[in-house]
């Protein structure tokens, strides 16, 4: 037996992410939430209610350090805008980093989406002599070019990173199958679960032939691999049908300001800008159809999200083909297939109702964290139980 079986103690583990005191906190002045935050605080806070002890290590924005937030300590590595460029990689980033990893003295640190970091927290955890484990958030991750990531350090860290990894999770069978070809690293499937979102309320039902009952709800950032032109497109091919929009581009981007300056101009499209994860639920319930034009995406938290409350979608991307497979909505290949699926949602709300009790009963058969987090607690035990190399 174990040290954690011979002591009924569990170990402790803490998450390397550091855009993720927005989040944690619930501040509204720091507008990034992805999809990576949003899994790894459903993670962490299933793993408190089941007496683990958890910490992350985010970004310094002025909090203090090791401050408890609903169980979580949370320790600050380093303020993003300090240090002097092409020096700053070093310090205050990697020496500020590796400082708030010891701090949290974490026998399990877990990193999420390939980037510089993967390799950083790789390097610490196999000097330390504690385990880590990596978690392909997106597609991307498991292409051979790493073609997201721009400079020749952050693919050398996170190959780096993966070859350290105690232990490697996918969210889909794909992303398993591309790690195997492309990376040649076998890896743990550890499905998306939804969480605080979730609850018994349901979404808006469109009325037969009312094109104003359908509304139509788009949520993201608005960068190139979203396409979000292409749901202005559809927009503006269907004028009788309301579109909303919660999230913004990236400061500085010239791609997203032009396209919330387009946006502005159809007056059947609403943007809501950023909003706090904790309030998106007044945003999906209204709504009757979750529009996804993305090019890429990993398993999005937003399908999650809409089928909690038996919201389907419509798609450009199918995760694994469940969409098709279980009737979850409908996937569209281009803007005119969007267009072709709103409108015979209207001409018939029974493929609605349909699509709509499906994709309840999908979420609460795959995707609560009843179902998919007792199997990263058998990978977290696992872990700990293996002798590091």
């Amino acid at each position: 037996m174990n040290k954690y079986d011979q002591q009924n103690h569990k170990p402790s583990i803490c998450f390397v992410a550091l855009n993720a005191y927005n989040i944690l906190s619930g501040q509204r002045d720091m507008n990034h939430t992805g999809g990576a935050e949003v899994q790894q605080l459903q993670i962490a806070l299933w793993l408190v209610r089941q007496g683990y002890t958890v910490s992350f290590v985010t970004l310094d924005h002025g909090q203090p350090d090791g401050v408890d937030i609903r169980g979580v300590k949370v320790y600050k590595a380093y303020v993003k805008e300090d240090g002097i460029r092409g020096l700053r990689f070093i310090y205050p980033r990697l020496s500020g980093l590796w400082a708030a990893m010891a701090r949290a003295d974490a026998d399990v640190y877990y990193q999420r989406t390939a980037e510089c970091e993967t390799g950083q927290v790789a390097l610490w955890c196999r000097l330390h002599g504690r385990k880590f484990i990596f978690a392909a958030a997106s597609n991307p991750d498991c292409d051979p070019s790493l073609f997201v990531l721009k400079s020749w350090r952050e693919k050398t860290l996170y190959r780096i990173g993966l070859r350290l990894a105690n232990a490697v999770t996918a969210q889909t069978a794909s992303q398993k199958r591309l790690l195997r070809a492309n990376m040649r690293v076998d890896s743990f499937l550890v499905p998306n679960c939804g969480g605080d979102l979730t609850n018994d309320s349901l979404c808006e039902q469109p009325s037969t032939n009312a094109h104003r009952s359908l509304r139509v709800l788009w949520v993201g950032r608005i960068s190139e691999e979203k396409r979000f032109e292409w749901f202005l497109d559809v927009a503006e091919q269907c004028p009788d049908i309301l579109f909303e929009v919660v999230g913004l581009p990236r400061i500085h981007s010239t791609y997203g300001s032009s396209l919330m300056k387009r946006a502005a101009g159809i007056h059947n499209v609403k943007m809501h800008g950023y909003v706090p994860y904790q309030e998106m639920s007044r945003f999906y319930q209204p709504c009757s159809i979750l529009c996804c034009t993305s090019a890429y995406e990993g398993f999005p938290n937003t399908f999650l999200e809409a089928w909690a409350i038996g919201m389907p979608v419509v798609s450009t991307f199918d995760p694994d083909g469940v969409i098709v497979s279980n009737g979850l909505g409908w996937v569209a290949q281009n803007i005119e297939g969007i267009v072709a699926c709103l409108r015979k949602i209207i001409q018939s709300p029974k493929i609605w109702r349909k699509a709509s009790k499906a994709a309840k009963q999908y979420y609460l058969a795959n995707h609560t964290p009843e179902v998919c987090l007792p199997r990263f607690e058998q990978l977290l035990l696992k872990v700990v139980e293996c002798r590091t190399d």
